[in-house]
């Protein structure tokens, strides 16, 4: 006797059921359509690439990001002479740079005066024309009369210093001085020019400052420093046992300091562009460029400690610390400011996000806006701002973006008040646009 299928048909001799004639008709296979089911879809393959690679472009741009800061800084404040001396003017105004100028002028000056040596030598005169008793005495107070014109002039060129005649040959030995540091760091001169390289030190020629100093002091009454010769003493701004790598440095950054900050926004911007999840890798970039904000300043404060204690014992301490905290201040400005963006960045990325705490704020914020307009009527204004609401956000997005990249030196407060100003306009979006209103709906007719 031989076995059926269910459908009454009986199944050949010799050969047995398979598993999908034994189900029956019911049981669809994988991928087929049953009984009024539309056909599976086919799962598509996950792109297991993506990610990983994303990452590694978020990664690298957030690296690059401290370069591209002080390459850009290489090019703005050394390349550039009205950055340059916008950079180092304050120098001039620090108290203890203003003590160190004070010290080396006076040594140099004084030295040349030579006041003892005159003093000996007008004694030794007087003896010799017999006069011994004022020769003795003349000998007895040079000590006292080479101290007392040391101090004069140490406080004459201390006013000098910190007056406003000092502070403007200051800004025009610097004016002068920047094309000669950037021939120094390019390797072009090597100590012809106001900056130069001396005895292991990359120093500036004070002879301009001697000039005005020598010229001060014989109109306060002390006409001997007319003789005084213009003797290009010079001042100590940095060690330069390393100077062929900084200068090797400065030529490489010199080079990239365009192409740098470009590659690291197509990085970060091909980065998010790729993620499986775009928001959340804007996120991850924003907040890992801030990160990278930070790293510089912990290099920046390593590189200080590495700076002052390489500085030799003749140079002021504290001048160097001034130095070298007046010269870095804005690529400390220019930090700041990124971190606070790449902070606004993750915000902003967080807050449109699908998360509770997202959603829950933007349906306050919503809820507060439908409370403000509630009892108004939807104008053309209001229904055209409406229709146009997402062309509106993201040109208002692209402004900001525009003021941002095109301000000069933009500060973190500006990043700040930006990011505001921008909340406002979104707001007013908001505010503004209603729906067309809704028509009524008819009421039904009554039967009969």
């Amino acid at each position: 006797m031989t076995d059926s299928g269910d459908n009454g048909v009986p199944a050949p001799e010799g050969r047995d059921l398979s598993a999908d004639e034994q189900a029956g008709p019911q049981a669809p296979r994988h991928g087929q359509a049953g009984l009024g089911r539309p056909p599976d879809k086919p799962r598509r393959r996950r792109s297991g690439w993506r990610t990983p690679v994303a990452v590694l472009l978020i990664v690298a741009g957030c690296v690059l990001a401290p370069l591209s800061v002080v390459a850009a800084w290489t090019a703005n404040q050394v390349s550039d002479t009205s950055r340059y001396v916008a950079n180092v003017e304050p120098l001039i105004k620090d108290p203890a740079i203003q003590n160190a100028l004070t010290n080396k002028l006076t040594g140099e000056i004084v030295t040349r005066i030579n006041v003892k040596g005159l003093t000996d030598q007008a004694a030794a005169d007087l003896a010799q024309k017999g006069l011994p008793r004022i020769s003795a005495l003349l000998r007895g107070v040079s000590g006292s009369l080479a101290s007392g014109v040391a101090g004069f002039v140490h406080s004459s060129i201390q006013k000098i210093i910190t007056g406003p005649r000092m502070a403007n040959a200051w800004v025009q030995v610097n004016r002068a001085a920047s094309q000669a540091l950037v021939a120094v760091l390019s390797g072009r001169a090597a100590g012809n020019g106001a900056v130069g390289v001396r005895n292991g030190q990359v120093t500036l020629d004070l002879a301009p400052l001697e000039a005005v100093a020598k010229q001060d002091l014989v109109a306060r009454g002390l006409t001997i420093a007319d003789k005084i010769p213009i003797v290009h003493a010079t001042f100590a701004l940095f060690p330069s046992k390393n100077l062929v790598k900084a200068q090797k440095a400065y030529r490489l950054i010199n080079d990239v300091k365009i192409v740098l900050p470009i590659v690291t926004l197509a990085l970060l911007g091909l980065g998010v562009f790729i993620a499986r999840r775009p928001r959340r890798a804007l996120i991850g970039a924003g907040l890992g460029f801030a990160a990278s904000m930070l790293v510089l300043a912990a290099a920046l404060l390593i590189a200080r400690n590495l700076y002052l204690n390489s500085v030799p014992a003749s140079v002021s301490a504290d001048a160097a610390a001034a130095a070298f905290d007046i010269l870095v201040r804005f690529i400390k400005t220019a930090l700041r400011t990124l971190l606070v963006a790449g902070l606004i960045v993750a915000a902003a990325a967080f807050f449109t996000g699908p998360s509770a705490a997202a959603v829950r704020t933007r349906h306050a914020l919503s809820s507060g806006l439908g409370r403000l307009r509630h009892g108004g009527e939807s104008g053309p204004a209001s229904r055209w701002t409406y229709a146009h609401r997402r062309a509106l956000r993201i040109a208002a997005v692209a402004l900001a973006a525009l003021v941002f990249v095109f301000w000069g030196q933009p500060t973190a407060a500006v990043v700040v008040a930006i990011a505001i100003l921008l909340l406002v306009v979104l707001g007013l979006i908001e505010l503004i646009g209603r729906p067309p209103a809704q028509p009524s709906p008819a009421p039904p007719a009554p039967d009969g």
